[in-house]
């Protein structure tokens, strides 16, 4: 209950509550990044294929992005602590499945089931948050610390997942988010209050099955697309998708009940951050692509060094959103958010001047630069969606800004990863040396990850002829990407500052209703 307008601050009791709902938002990524270390140790011992591998990647993300919404909804009816627990419940069971799968095929379905479980966490956390923390200042913080827990778990990913690896099978490394859901499960009834949506209705079966028919084909078409091109299979995955993502809007209109309200997109604030939040994604996420493919076959880094390469990013990514929420105390969201972006056009615009023999330094610099610049938008950002949504709908709105994240990552992959791609082609078309068969004049015209692979079976010579041109290539290919992604970018700055600037700082509301409350006792 606010008191005299100013609503009441958290205790200790939330405080604690946000760190056990900030480590389980933290398994999310964390399963995902220590995933990419275990890969080749499970395929081995299991014998997975190529299409096996790329699925037990794969199919987490997918159940995550198709699912978000129903879970995000499903909070909100039946109650956001209880579908937390359940989803904590089953994330824990699906950990265990994965960690003693005895096939790739067991391992793909308990790694699906991790995902629709996985769904659950953010969108219930998210919302949770918003009833625990209603002080505007205090929620910001908090969300920020929310926001902040994704990229400690890219961080630690990698780190624990290798020390894992060292000591014990490739199981181990999911059984790590065991531990986490019972705290999750013990602590979350009496850390965590209870919401649900007065007067929901059921839950409509049809706008699920729409929902997933529109989301999964089209994040499926489009990563095949960026990884296969324009094969008949994903265009036929990304119409249908689109078809159903039709029929759902149309069903949505219909209910009384909906299972994701379309006139939260009416609201400027809401609308404008999420448009802005898929940007940022879309571009920042395709960039990274290429960065990643540069530390790699350009830069000679391992799997492993290239991972550490990021980290001064991940970090600086942390930190910022976590300050973000304590500075729009003063600045208004809209430019602290257009300023972040403009900072991190610079990190973008640092990319073009590395070339094919400067190393990774200026990457791991540049990204270290965009990653502090993108803090204000993801912290601020967030916030800004869950307040415009009225409390009955806050758990369908926390899922949105996932699905952004999710949309944008797929299509940066598919769009940008197609300019590079055909930038690299159209440069290493005249430039493979002679004396390459026709098979591996093909692959290395390809990729750049084709040409590496062709040069390491050829002479010297042979192969540095190949991989020069190659490499200068795909440099001007990670060139361009970044330069479009840096003007795409300052159009969203300049987007965000014009369409959010009535939000003042939150700081300024709350220093206005106290410094009315007081004018009011000196009249009085």
């Amino acid at each position: 209950m606010s008191v005299n307008g100013v609503a009441p601050g958290a205790g200790r009791r939330e405080w604690i509550g946000l760190a056990v709902l900030a480590l389980g938002t933290l398994l999310v990524s964390f399963d995902v990044f220590v995933l990419l270390l275990a890969l080749p140790h499970l395929s081995a011992d299991l014998g997975a294929d190529g299409v096996q591998q790329l699925w037990i990647m794969d199919i987490y993300g997918f159940m995550v992005g198709g699912f978000l919404i129903t879970m995000g909804s499903l909070g909100d009816r039946i109650g956001r602590r209880r579908l937390l627990l359940i989803g904590a419940a089953a994330f824990g069971v699906a950990s265990v499945l994965s960690a003693y799968s005895t096939s790739p095929g067991m391992l793909i379905a308990a790694r699906a089931l991790l995902g629709v479980a996985g769904a659950t966490l953010a969108p219930s956390t998210l919302a949770l948050i918003s009833n625990m923390f209603r002080n505007p200042r205090q929620m910001g913080v908090a969300i920020g610390v929310w926001a902040g827990s994704f990229t400690v778990g890219a961080i630690i990913g990698p780190i624990v997942g290798g020390v894992m690896l060292e000591h014990f099978w490739w199981g181990s490394v999911f059984l790590l988010g065991v531990p986490v859901m019972a705290l999750l499960l013990v602590l979350g009834p009496m850390l965590l209050p209870e919401y649900r949506a007065p007067g929901s209705g059921r839950i409509d079966p049809l706008s699920v099955g729409l929902s997933l028919a529109a989301i999964l084909p089209f994040i499926y078409g489009v990563k095949e697309l960026a990884r296969s091109g324009w094969e008949p299979l994903p265009v036929v995955a990304v119409a249908a998708g689109l078809l159903f993502a039709v029929a759902f809007v149309r069903r949505q209109r219909v209910l009384a009940d909906p299972l994701l309200d379309l006139s939260l997109f009416g609201d400027r604030a809401f609308g404008t951050t999420l448009v802005s939040l898929l940007a940022y994604s879309l571009l920042t996420g395709g960039t990274m692509l290429f960065v990643a493919q540069y530390f790699q076959s350009v830069g000679g880094l391992s799997p492993l060094q290239a991972g550490l390469g990021l980290l001064p990013g991940m970090a600086a990514s942390t930190v910022s959103v976590m300050v973000s929420p304590i500075l729009a105390r003063r600045i208004r969201p809209a430019y602290l958010i257009a300023a972040g972006l403009v900072v991190v056009v610079a990190g973008l615009l640092l990319v073009t001047l590395a070339d094919a023999d400067s190393g990774p330094a200026i990457l791991i610099v540049a990204f270290a630069v965009w990653a502090l610049g993108g803090g204000p938008l993801l912290s601020l950002g967030i916030n800004l969606v869950v307040a415009s949504a009225p409390p009955e709908k806050a758990g369908a709105a926390s899922a949105m800004p996932q699905i952004s994240n999710e949309l944008g990552a797929a299509l940066g992959f598919a769009v940008l990863g197609s300019v590079g791609i055909a930038v690299y082609r159209a440069q290493v078309a005249d430039a493979v040396p002679p004396g390459l068969s026709a098979e591996a004049a093909g692959r290395a015209h390809e990729s750049i990850a084709g040409a590496t692979a062709v040069a390491a079976d050829l002479p010297g010579e042979l192969a540095t002829a190949l991989l020069a041109p190659a490499r200068e290539a795909f440099t001007s290919g990670v060139h361009i990407v970044a330069a479009v992604s840096a003007a795409l970018l300052a159009c969203t700055a300049l987007l965000v500052a014009v369409r959010l600037r009535h939000i003042r700082p939150v700081g300024e509301v709350e220093s206005q209703v106290t410094g009315d409350r007081g004018a009011a006792s000196e009249a009085v």
